[in-house]
C-alpha cells in the first residue's frame, strides 16, 4: 500500500473548497487533467454519490463513489472502477481555516496491481505520475477557488 500525503493553502473560504470537492459533477471545471465528470448516482453531492471521470489524454478512467461526508469537515473517495493498473484507491480531505484562508489535506491511499511487478512499477514511475497529478489538481483547485 503506497500513502501520498499532500497539502496546500488556499484564499478561500472553506465552504468555497467544499463545494468544489463535494459537487461530485464539478472535478472537470478545476482539474485541468479530467475532461468530464458525469453522476452515476442519483445524488449529485453526499455519501454514497458516484461519479464517472474521463481523463484529458482520451483513454484513461475511473469510478468513485463517496465515502465520508462531513461538511466542512471531512471528506473521502473511494475508487469503485479504473483503467489505471490500481486494485485500490481512496482519497480523503480534510480542512483548516487560518484566518482568510483554508489549508486543504488530502491523504491517498492506493494498492497497485500486478504484485512485485506493480510495486516495481509504482516506485519507478506510478507514485511520481500520481503526486505530479495531484499537484495539478491542487493548484486547479486553488485557482478555482480563488476565483470564483
Amino acid at each position: 500500500m503506497t500513502t501520498l500525503h499532500n497539502e496546500i493553502t488556499i484564499n478561500a473560504p472553506i465552504e468555497k473548497i467544499w463545494e468544489a470537492l463535494s459537487s461530485i459533477e464539478n472535478l472537470d471545471k478545476f482539474d485541468p487533467t479530467v475532461k468530464k465528470a458525469t453522476v452515476l448516482s442519483t445524488e449529485k453531492s453526499g455519501l454514497g454519490a458516484k461519479r464517472k471521470v474521463d481523463m484529458l489524454d482520451g483513454k484513461n478512467w475511473f469510478e468513485e463513489k463517496v465515502t465520508v461526508f462531513k461538511t466542512n469537515e471531512a471528506l473521502a473517495y473511494q475508487l469503485t472502477d479504473c483503467s489505471f493498473p490500481m486494485d485500490s484507491l481512496m482519497h480523503s480531505y480534510s480542512f483548516e481555516k487560518m484566518g482568510n484562508q483554508t489549508k486543504v489535506k488530502q491523504v491517498m491511499e492506493y494498492k497497485v496491481k500486478f504484485g512485485i511487478l506493480g510495486k516495481l512499477l509504482d516506485s519507478l514511475m506510478i507514485r511520481k505520475q500520481t503526486s505530479s497529478g495531484i499537484m495539478k489538481f491542487f493548484n486547479g483547485l486553488k485557482e478555482y477557488a480563488e476565483k470564483n
